[in-house]
């Protein structure tokens, strides 16, 4: 069992700058060999759109529509996520979600986890 939490969410006028953070608290016993964290954000009534994560290489990668302004960064060692997010528009406002997907080591299993989420909003 992973649980996430978001924080750093808030109201900017377009332009602006926010820093995301997701918390990640392991609740399990087990060694994971795969333990991915990724930033999704999701629209009212859409589904939850992929932003970012680092690649098996190590690699940021980004969605198109954030590519340039957002900025991932983690801390391993205490399984901590951000996102800094710049030149912010009102088509950003949406509920930010970060996720893990985990396995333990031997599994052939592997769950993803979400959070509930950090709400931006942008005006104009």
């Amino acid at each position: 069992q992973v649980q996430l939490v978001e924080s750093g969410g808030g109201s900017v006028q377009a332009g602006g700058s926010l820093r995301l953070t997701c918390k990640a608290t392991v609740h399990s016993s087990c060694t994971y060999d795969r333990f991915i964290m990724a930033w999704y954000r999701k629209f009212p009534g859409k589904e939850r759109e992929f932003l970012s994560f680092f690649d098996r290489h190590g690699n940021p990668d980004y969605a198109d529509s954030v590519k340039g302004r957002f900025t991932i960064s983690q801390d391993k060692a205490n399984n901590m996520l951000f996102l800094e997010m710049n030149s912010l528009t009102p088509e950003d406002t949406a509920l930010y979600l970060c996720k893990v997907e985990a396995r333990c080591s031997g599994a052939t299993t592997t769950y993803a986890y979400w959070g509930q989420g950090t709400q931006v909003t942008v005006s104009s």
